[in-house]
């Protein structure tokens, strides 16, 4: 098992368990391209009988037959999934019809009691680099306003009104969890979830083109001129290396810069929509 939440997991699960009283749903963000290694185990426990909507980020960076595939699945377990994309602004509009659709018994209950409408209460919650500041940019539209009078209005959180139909409950922070499965930790380091020096990134590198040669063999051979996909991983860094110029003093080549341009070049969609955690 990899131990890599820097802080106390018990007391992050207390604070989230607290705030979670003062919310309507829980917008829970998973990564579109690592849906099940970005997806917190604690979560699900918490929120077994709070509404929630699973927004899955960056879903423009990912393989689209996945997305679907993935969202048909937790679908299928009862989970309502919207994907989004902060920066092209996919369905971002949609989020609050959404969060309606998701607490629609609740709405008609407090209808029937004849009670009027108010703005939705969420919160979000996911793991670091999944989105949630970007997200909340996307959201706010240059119009922000803290909303006193509140339970959770403190100095470390605070209601923030994102246009009609939603407030936020914004919290410092992010739980981070544990996990057994080092393919989790590989995905985890490949999309920068997790800080670059906590796995060895040559391991990381070479699980990341073991993967990418056998799930997108075309992309890979048109990005990195290859014409032997059959060769060692380790011969295939030495060939991008020399396709790419990362040669030191004498032509040999800098494996370190090679580890670093393939990372870039994962983490910014150079080499196609790329999903790692594979549905079908």
């Amino acid at each position: 098992m990899i131990q890599w939440y820097p802080g106390h997991m018990a007391k992050a699960k207390r604070e989230i368990e607290e705030k979670l009283k003062l919310v309507d749903i829980v917008f829970e963000l998973i990564d579109a391209r690592i849906p099940v290694s970005s997806k917190n185990p604690m979560i699900d426990k918490m929120l077994v009988k709070k509404p929630r909507l699973v927004l899955m980020t960056k879903a423009d960076m990912a393989d689209q037959r996945q997305n679907r595939a993935w969202k048909s699945y937790f679908e299928s377990k009862n989970i309502q999934v919207l994907l989004i994309d902060s920066i092209s602004k996919l369905n971002i509009n949609h989020i609050v019809t959404e969060a309606k659709r998701v607490l629609s018994q609740q709405i008609q209950t407090d209808k029937n009691k004849g009670l009027k409408e108010r703005a939705i209460r969420a919160m979000i919650v996911g793991i670091p680099n999944v989105g949630k500041s970007t997200l909340i940019n996307s959201l706010v539209k240059k119009k922000v306003t803290t909303v006193g009078d509140k339970p959770g209005v403190t100095k470390t959180q605070q209601w923030i009104n994102l246009g009609p139909g939603l407030e936020l409950l914004d919290t410092p922070g992010v739980l981070w969890p544990k996990f057994d499965d080092p393919m989790i930790g590989m995905h985890l380091a490949i999309t920068g979830a997790i800080k670059d020096n906590i796995l060895p990134i040559d391991e990381v590198v070479l699980y990341a083109i073991r993967f990418l040669i056998e799930k997108y063999p075309k992309a890979m051979q048109e990005k990195y001129k290859l014409e032997n996909l059959n060769l060692d991983p380790v011969d295939i860094l030495t060939h991008i290396g020399k396709v790419r110029g990362a040669l030191k003093q004498g032509g040999e080549v800098d494996y370190t810069k090679v580890y670093d341009l393939i990372i870039h070049d994962i983490r910014n969609n150079k080499i196609a929509k790329i999903t790692f955690d594979w549905c079908i």
